[in-house]
């Protein structure tokens, strides 16, 4: 049951974070239904404008229908992630997102403002949530790259006016994270105190970690043990700062690279193991239930684990109110 990503976020705040998480094809889509049944958690599925163009908007969209049939007790928000504005206004305009979220972090304030309150004013319109963005992470995704010297936490005072003069329904905000496989080569973590400073200017509003994979040493040694060539030396967000930051707000955590990390792993090991197969329907099998049993370690993380009764009761008084 696809359901508006504010009804998600209602439930959520405080309590657990609801697990994004970018799809491009069949099998991410199932893998990612199923894992969700298995953990009796809610989700979010995310859209990039890359995926739009590799699959096609329609493939997309029937994708998730045919998956929303399938897993009728699933419920979920449809999202686009990463939207310039014209693409936001076409995701609006088709009637089948949940939410849409613009990325002008790398404009001026005022420019960041100005895009953002356009794109607001017409998803309002149409009862949409905007998801927005202030501050820049560092690292790589699809057509976005900011070297990380060049990285900017998002200042809490900035992000109280930014919402205000926005409208946003929810914030991404730069705290720690990167974006990509290739990410922090220290101690770096996230910035608690950060969050906490955003939230006291903010209580009550939903705040979005982008940039969330945590880039397992395991699954590069696997995939590198396989013939890849990724760097050992990077790691990314550990998973189990989540439960730190949902009570500060964060309701949305983005997790991509490590899936496609589980599809690197999985196609790469299945095909060294078996050289003579050409049966490209085996390692999507395989993949399916690896990233499956992915989700329901993330979900874990979360603490969305076992929540999606509670957000359909939730659902349920709200239709009856």
């Amino acid at each position: 049951m696809i359901v508006t990503t504010a009804e998600l976020f209602d439930v959520a705040y405080g309590k657990f974070a609801i697990g994004a998480y970018n799809i491009n094809n069949m099998e991410q889509a199932l893998g990612l239904f199923e894992g969700h049944m298995r953990a009796k958690a809610p989700f979010i599925i995310q859209i990039s404008r890359g995926a739009r163009k590799y699959a096609g908007v329609k493939m997309l969209e029937a994708i998730i229908r045919a998956a929303d049939e399938m897993y009728p007790e699933a419920i979920f928000a449809v999202h686009l992630d990463h939207g310039d504005e014209e693409t936001c206004y076409d995701c609006i305009d088709s009637g089948f997102y949940s939410s849409v979220m613009i990325d002008a972090s790398h404009e001026p304030f005022e420019e960041n403002v100005a895009i953002t309150r356009r794109v607001v004013e017409r998803a309002h319109a149409r009862g949409i949530s905007v998801e927005a963005e202030l501050g820049q992470l560092g690292g790589v995704e699809e057509d976005i790259a900011v070297d990380e010297k060049h990285a900017k936490l998002t200042d809490p005072d900035e992000a109280k006016q930014f919402v205000e003069l926005t409208g946003c329904d929810s914030l991404a905000v730069a705290i720690g994270t990167s974006h990509g496989a290739y990410k922090f080569k220290g101690r770096q973590g996230l910035h608690f105190d950060r969050i906490a400073e955003i939230q006291k200017r903010l209580p009550g509003f939903p705040l979005v970690m982008h940039g969330s994979s945590s880039v397992p040493r395991e699954e590069v040694e696997r995939i590198n043990a396989a013939g890849g060539a990724l760097d050992p030396s990077a790691r990314g967000v550990d998973a189990n700062e989540f439960a730190r930051a949902i009570p500060l707000g964060v309701t949305k955590v983005n997790i991509d690279t490590d899936g496609r990390l589980v599809w690197t792993r999985v196609h790469r090991e299945h095909f060294r193991d078996h050289p003579e197969n050409f049966d490209f329907r085996k390692p999507g099998k395989a993949f399916i239930e690896a990233y499956a049993e992915f989700i329901v370690d993330k979900s874990n993380k979360l603490n969305s684990t076992g929540q999606l009764e509670t957000v359909r009761q939730a659902l349920s008084e709200k239709a009856v109110a």
